[in-house]
């Protein structure tokens, strides 16, 4: 049999990546400070020790066909796109309330005005990583030949829930949809993904009548930490060869870099991660600049160093200033809402596009670290177009994006106690039919899918919420009911005057 060869292509379709983007997240949040008092643990545990504020959570109102159809109508509404446009729509997500129908079936039914059901795609599933698996198809589709020059959508969405414990305020939900095409304000750098693949079970969800995982937390941490190891050599290879990465050190090939957040903290000791490798890549080390103090570390084997205290230390403190600049601001949403698995990534991205300015962005070489238990692993990256004109694609993107601190700052914080209600009816009514949902619509966002009923074939029924008045073309919005809460980063809402902050601290 012949062995596998490289294949030359010809002409690749130009400059693939994300035209458009859209995020949704709930619109009710518990605070996890007042959350560290309720569980009765140390105070700062959860807020200090983890790196989080808020996480957001959905009632009985919301499943993970209402996120989805949400995000999606969203985007295509922002952005004034044809459904009959698109020609790829893939789901990622780890949120399963059905074993054989796909959300992206359920999704279908947004474009049934249009008459396109000539939709590729389903959904993938790996926990974290759907999302990222979803993405890559969507990429492979259109440089494949089966691509008919339409758009492809993609969307990471999902619903993190734990039983009652230590691990629950590790939850969060969410969804993003992602517009695929060429000719991108956001383009995907070809040939230089990094994967690491593996078994393992550090988490995993074999009891399909609950939503809670089997977690093995220490496992896990290590799982994440290796796979950074193994996606950062393969990525840097890749990068080296493709011209952009010179030299050992790839913390410097890059203007900011991107991790799937379980919790923030864990994103922060990632980044002092590329720092170690970059160290034992080094040659000749600079022990007085970059490297000041971590001489002993230089002959610290990779299987010895997960759980080195002392040296996670060391190489986090080393590392703050490159953290600071290029991975914290895009822990804005992991922050505030908490991880939502498959969107937790593109979460980040979307949290560092609002932190800059269009003019600052431009250019910049984003580099993206995808992570799903299990294991499945991604290191890959985004080079920012450099056209900044008022009417260019980056600025499109950047407009879209705009809103998430007015949305932050415009939900509602629920006490413990009634957040911990909330978690037992999700958990006494999983899998329920026929049901009916029993919790308040009032406070869902303006567009916002929630499901009605469940029938006794377990046949879901969803209504929408009605969507923001327009006037004059713009969406009207309310400021008065922003917090004032001191934050580095600043509400940029276009159309919105408000000098309202989001609380953002690690």
């Amino acid at each position: 049999m012949p062995g596998p060869a490289k294949m030359a292509k010809t002409q690749w379709p130009e400059d693939i990546g994300i035209i458009a983007m859209e995020i949704y997240f709930p619109s009710q949040y518990v605070d996890q400070s007042e959350l560290e008092d309720f569980d009765g643990i140390s105070k700062g545990k959860y807020t200090i020790g983890l790196g989080q504020s808020k996480m957001g959570f959905c009632s009985d109102r919301e499943d993970i066909n209402s996120l989805s159809l949400t995000v999606v109508q969203m985007l295509m509404e922002k952005n004034k796109i044809p459904y009959s446009q698109v020609g790829h729509l893939g789901v990622g997500t780890e949120t399963i309330i059905d074993k054989s129908k796909s959300v992206k079936s359920v999704v279908m039914q947004l474009f049934e005005d249009s008459g396109n059901t000539n939709i590729e795609g389903v959904d993938t599933t790996n926990a974290c990583y759907g999302g990222t698996a979803a993405l890559f198809n969507a990429i492979n589709w259109i440089e494949s030949s089966s691509w008919d020059g339409r758009y492809a959508l993609v969307v990471a969405a999902d619903i993190a829930v734990y039983a009652t414990g230590n691990a629950r305020c590790t939850g969060g939900a969410g969804a993003v949809a992602m517009l695929i095409g060429t000719n991108a304000p956001l383009v995907f750098d070809r040939g230089v993904r990094g994967i690491h693949m593996q078994h393992v079970y550090d988490f995993y969800k074999p009891d399909l009548s609950s939503e809670y995982p089997v977690v093995d937390g220490k496992l896990s941490v290590k799982c994440y930490q290796h796979a950074v190891d193994k996606c950062y050599e393969h990525y840097s290879t890749k990068a080296q060869s493709a011209g952009f990465k010179h030299g050992p050190r790839l913390l410097d090939a890059a203007d900011a870099f991107i991790f799937h957040s379980p919790y923030c903290k864990l994103v922060q000791k990632s980044c002092a991660r590329l720092l170690f490798n970059d160290l034992l890549r080094e040659h000749s080390p600079d022990y007085n600049d970059r490297y000041r103090g971590l001489e002993e570390y230089k002959e610290l084997k990779f299987e010895d160093s997960y759980f080195n205290r002392d040296a996670e230390k060391a190489f986090m403190s080393a590392c703050d200033p490159i953290f600071q600049q290029k991975t914290k601001p895009s822990l804005l949403l992991a922050n505030q809402v908490g991880n939502m698995y498959t969107p937790s990534v593109y979460g980040g991205l979307a949290s560092f596009i609002v932190h800059s300015t269009v003019e600052d962005l431009a250019g910049k070489r984003l580099v993206l670290f995808s992570y799903g238990s299990g294991l499945a692993s991604s290191m890959f990256s985004i080079k920012v177009t450099d056209n900044v004109a008022h009417d260019s694609a980056l600025h499109k993107v950047y407009e879209n994006l705009s809103d998430i601190p007015f949305k932050l700052g415009n939900r509602i914080k629920i006490p413990p106690v009634e957040f911990d209600k909330i978690m037992k009816l999700r958990e006494e009514t999983h899998n329920a039919a026929p049901y009916t949902p029993t919790g308040s619509v009032d406070h869902l966002f303006p567009g916002t899918w929630y499901l009605t009923s469940i029938d006794n074939m377990h046949r879901r029924k969803y209504e929408r919420k009605p969507s923001q008045s327009i006037v004059n073309g713009d969406v009207a919005v309310n400021c008065a009911s922003m917090p004032r809460n001191s934050s580095l980063v600043r509400c940029s809402l276009i159309m919105c005057s408000c000098d309202n902050d989001i609380l953002f601290k690690l």
